[in-house]
């Protein structure tokens, strides 16, 4: 019997799509669109193992197949999914080949299923692997360690019966008061650009395919409400907000996820201009586009009803529903006009090309589908993302690192010793023992004769000074005292979701939960009780090395310039506790950089550097300066910079190659890990008002010390272009400055003129 052509793997893709849509009915082209069980309410435990539950096989039976599955591993508080009764490691490539085998064998034309899966900071399932979160990441401005470890995940993944990872990617810290500030790379578009980069390629060298979170412009909303309005105009959302997305896509992303904002008054899961005119027709993206959570049953308030919820969304571009109502309703929006089938046909299509690009048809099953590699070493890779991110923004210049002095440490504060408290939200429960708290690193560090002491000394939120005398005692008979505050995004079993999967927050803030989704701040103070309890620590008289670990950049006033130093270690993962002591008794050199320009207050907000050029002097009360700026971290010994030498000092906007030369000198202390930034300035010029400065390049240099090195930046249409009237990137004629430096406020520039 000859096999038809969707069957042969020697034809081409879209001659293999083009026939199996020819033979599907309509009941099944809905089928393959909508991904509305969750992936946990498909197989319930049982003494024997895993079986296949009646609502999964009803859910299948109901369009003759299954376009995708969500979250058949994932485990945290909100699925409700533990040890108890969730797919571990030895269970998961079983579990996903019985879900696979039941739809290739039990419906009509055996289309295999997409197995989606969360993968945040690692594969949000029980024995996944746990990465710093993506605000960690991103202060270690290292795209290459984390295409590394992007790599490792997906393999993880994969090994795991997985075919495509939901990663947050796309979204900017615009307002750090937004509760999902951790899952983003910081506040620059260059910056997370890169990481973006480093993402899709690390995942796709390992066949995950990666669908990047949120599309568009969700970091912008107003006040840093989850989920709300934005006020984006089309130049703030192309000049800010897309260019993370654009290089995800150019470098081969399968898919974008549509945001919950809306833009221009239409959610971006009904936006024809994002999802149709700018993704598929200006960036020839021909991947899918699917829904967030529960996204689509939103649009029934704009639309009447759900098929025309669904017509809306499909006719806008959306491929793929999440959890929805609304989507299986396309087969009636069909019938009653709502939509042409040749929308749907469309959708369709494109969600075929991705299961016959990841090999489905050919490998459905993890017990066929080969090695995905050699196993990469996933907890390693996590402490070396972690220990990248440290970031030293203060330091006296003395306290640090520990030394033989520092035979007495005190180590307080609420954040010292929890593991759950470091990882993040959108975080599986880890087995008892995973894991290293900071109390843990430093006693492991301190080793044989250093006496380490431990008090919380205040809770995470409240004003509660019940503590603060026993673990200022302890501070007072110590020679440093290492104090850890912060947040915490960890969920706990009486947390209230919403339907979505976001915390619910109605009148002040959970005592699990200072930050994630759904966990906005009015206020970014670190709370009074743990002020009052660094306040009682300083009045000892004993120095004090704050670590902050923490999803968001809190506000630091005036106060904490007392401190002998301060850390960032964001939240750093399960063994983010050795990267911080290695960190603070030198075991490796302070080499983070702030992702994110750090308040004085929320009251000063935005602080972000990349604002419009307009030269506001600041308020009467406080400056509109930050804290500290984007990019700034120090290291344990001093660089000096020479100004920035250009090889040509005019270029033509045609042809504007040059190159950037700055002179950096090791000037004193330990050996460095320099980052070293470039910047462009406009001065004149230009067919918009210009942006104080932007990121468009970095290289991480080690100097060791009296090193000199010269490091050079390639300068070209990429570095050199802004967003024109058309709102597509172009390099317009004027006087710009090319800056280099260690931050953002503090460089040097080389005047440059762009001819025509």
């Amino acid at each position: 019997m000859t096999r038809p052509p969707y069957r042969d793997p020697a034809a081409p893709v879209p001659r293999r799509v083009a026939d199996l849509l020819a033979r599907m009915t309509l009941a099944e082209k809905v089928g393959q669109v909508n991904q509305r069980l969750y992936g946990w309410h498909a197989y319930e435990r049982t003494p024997d193992g895993h079986r296949l539950t009646d609502a999964f096989r009803a859910e299948v039976a109901a369009h003759d197949g299954m376009g995708a599955l969500y979250g058949l591993q994932r485990a945290d508080p909100w699925s409700g999914v533990t040890f108890a009764d969730g797919v571990t490691a030895a269970d998961a490539a079983g579990v996903a080949d019985a879900v696979q085998r039941h739809v290739v064998e039990e419906t009509r034309l055996g289309i295999p299923v997409l197995l989606v899966e969360e993968v945040p900071h690692g594969h949000q399932a029980l024995d996944g692997t746990v990465l710093p979160v993506n605000l960690a990441v991103g202060a270690g401005w290292d795209p290459d360690l984390y295409e590394e470890a992007a790599a490792a995940a997906a393999a993880e993944l994969r090994a795991r019966g997985g075919h495509v990872a939901l990663v947050s990617a796309l979204d900017l810290v615009r307002d750090p008061r937004w509760g999902r500030a951790e899952e983003c790379f910081g506040e620059d578009p260059y910056l997370a650009a890169r990481f973006t980069e480093a993402l899709v390629r690390g995942m796709r060298s390992r066949g995950v395919g990666v669908v990047l979170k949120h599309f568009a412009g969700q970091g912008a909303t107003v006040g840093g409400r989850n989920s709300a309005a934005t006020e984006l105009g089309a130049r703030e959302l192309h000049e800010i907000h897309l260019a993370a997305a654009r290089a995800g896509v150019r470098a081969g992303a399968a898919g974008v996820m549509a945001a919950y904002n809306e833009f221009d008054g239409l959610p971006c899961a009904a936006n024809p201009y994002l999802l149709t005119t700018l993704l598929r027709e200006r960036w020839r993206f021909d991947g899918i586009v699917m829904a967030d959570g529960g996204a689509l049953d939103r649009l029934v308030r704009l639309a009447g009803d759900p098929p025309a919820a669904a017509a809306a969304a499909l006719s806008a571009g959306t491929d793929l529903s999440l959890w929805d109502a609304v989507f299986p309703r396309l087969g009636e929006a069909v019938e009653r006009g709502l939509v042409e089938e040749a929308a749907l046909d469309a959708a369709v299509a494109r969600v075929l090309t991705l299961k016959f690009r990841l090999g489905l048809f050919e490998r459905p099953y993890v017990s066929g589908a080969g090695p995905v590699g050699d196993a990469p070493d996933l907890p390693d890779l996590s402490l070396r993302l972690a220990r990248a991110a440290t970031t030293l923004v203060a330091h006296d210049g003395r306290t640090l690192p520990l030394g033989p002095a520092a035979r007495r440490i005190a180590v307080l504060g609420p954040n010292a010793d929890s593991v759950p408290q470091q990882i993040g939200d959108y975080t599986a429960p880890q087995r008892p023992g995973t894991g290293v708290t900071v109390l843990d690193g430093i006693r492991g560090a301190a080793g044989a004769g250093r006496e380490v002491t431990y008090a919380r000394g205040a809770e995470l939120v409240g004003a509660d000074r019940s503590g603060i005398d026993a673990a200022a005692a302890l501070a007072g008979a110590a020679d440093v005292a290492v104090l850890v505050l912060g947040g915490s995004s960890a969920r706990e079993e009486d947390t209230r979701f919403a339907a979505n999967g976001a915390a619910v927050v109605t009148s002040g803030t959970p005592a699990g939960m200072t930050c994630g989704e759904g966990v906005d701040l009015a206020d970014l103070a670190l709370p009074a009780g743990q002020t009052a309890l660094f306040d009682a620590v300083l009045a000892t008289g004993v120095p004090v090395v704050v670590v902050l670990v923490q999803g968001r950049p809190h506000a630091l006033p005036e106060r904490f310039d007392r401190a002998a130093a301060v850390l960032c270690a964001w939240y750093p993962g399960p063994w983010g506790g050795r990267a911080v002591a290695d960190v603070l008794f030198g075991r490796a050199a302070p080499a983070g950089r702030l992702p994110v320009s750090v308040p004085r207050s929320a009251a000063q907000l935005p602080v972000f550097y990349n604002g419009k050029d307009h030269g506001y002097r600041g308020y009467a009360d406080q400056p509109a300066t930050p804290r500290y700026a984007f990019g700034h971290g120090l290291g344990y010994g001093t660089v000096a910079y020479g100004p920035p030498r250009l090889d040509r000092s005019s270029v033509s906007a045609e042809n504007p190659a040059l190159r950037c030369t700055v002179t950096v000198t090791h000037t004193g202390g330990a050996a460095v890990r320099e980052t070293v930034q470039l910047y462009v300035r406009r001065v004149s010029g230009g067919s918009s008002w210009p942006r104080v400065r932007e990121l468009r390049g970095f290289a991480r240099v080690d100097l060791a010390p009296g090193e000199r090195r010269e490091v050079v930046f390639e300068v070209g249409a990429g570095t050199l272009a802004s967003v024109g009237r058309d709102l597509e990137p172009v390099v317009e004629p004027g006087e710009l400055s090319v800056e280099t430096g260690p931050a953002a406020d503090r460089t040097q520039g080389a005047a440059l003129t762009v001819t025509r």
